[in-house]
């Protein structure tokens, strides 16, 4: 029974639950949700002739609005990021290398071992249940994507998570990116084998995240 990781609704299969997040979640959707609609749609396509081409038209205009709304909020503010397709790894397949990494929100750490940080990406993703070790399968691998495949946007000074957007400077909050213990810029920056990846967001007081 799938959970709505946005507002925690539940639902009985998961059909129900992309008509939901169309509904009502289109413009928080990252990358994962939206290939999962984007999935949905395309395999209803086929037997269900001219009365389906209003429905397959609709869901698509909720993903292009949604497209849309993602990459202006956040290629717009913040730091220049840059949507996942213009920084796809290379050679995937051709390398192997690890390294480990922890996130914290408010002091709780990201539990990467859930079923949805598992095997999201063939270029760079955890596995076997484990989620402090992640593994790399491809060249060029910025950490920008791999947090990316895993529905977190990051740049070096806000992180996206869960719907809601850190600031480094809204008041009150502390957005710390880091590998081997030193800042670096997610976008650029490529993993190597052994990096130690540290995220963390701290928050004080009253702040302007949303």
């Amino acid at each position: 029974m799938p959970d709505c990781e946005y507002c925690g609704e539940s639902f009985d299969d998961e059909s129900a639950y992309v008509a939901h997040l169309q509904a009502e979640h289109a413009g928080e959707l990252g990358p994962i949700d939206q290939r999962r609609i984007e999935s949905t749609t395309e395999s209803g396509d086929g037997d269900d002739g001219i009365a389906a081409a209003p429905i397959a038209l609709g869901a698509l205009g909720v993903v292009v609005a949604a497209v849309v709304v993602y990459v202006t909020f956040f290629a717009g503010s913040g730091g220049g990021e840059a949507a996942v397709a213009g920084q796809e790894p290379s050679n995937v397949g051709s390398v192997h290398y690890h390294g480990s990494m922890t996130m914290t929100v408010d002091g709780d750490r990201v539990d990467f071992s859930q079923s949805r940080y598992q095997l999201q990406s063939d270029a760079f993703h955890f596995e076997d249940g484990n989620g402090e070790r992640w593994h790399g399968h491809a060249e060029g691998v910025t950490l920008e994507y791999a947090m990316s495949s895993l529905d977190i946007d990051v740049t070096e000074s806000t992180v996206a998570f869960q719907g809601t957007t850190y600031r480094e400077n809204d008041s009150g909050t502390s957005v710390i990116v880091e590998v081997n213990g030193e800042s670096v810029v997610p976008r650029d920056y490529v993993l190597q084998e052994g990096d130690s990846v540290r995220i963390a967001v701290e928050q004080s007081g009253d702040t302007n995240a949303g």
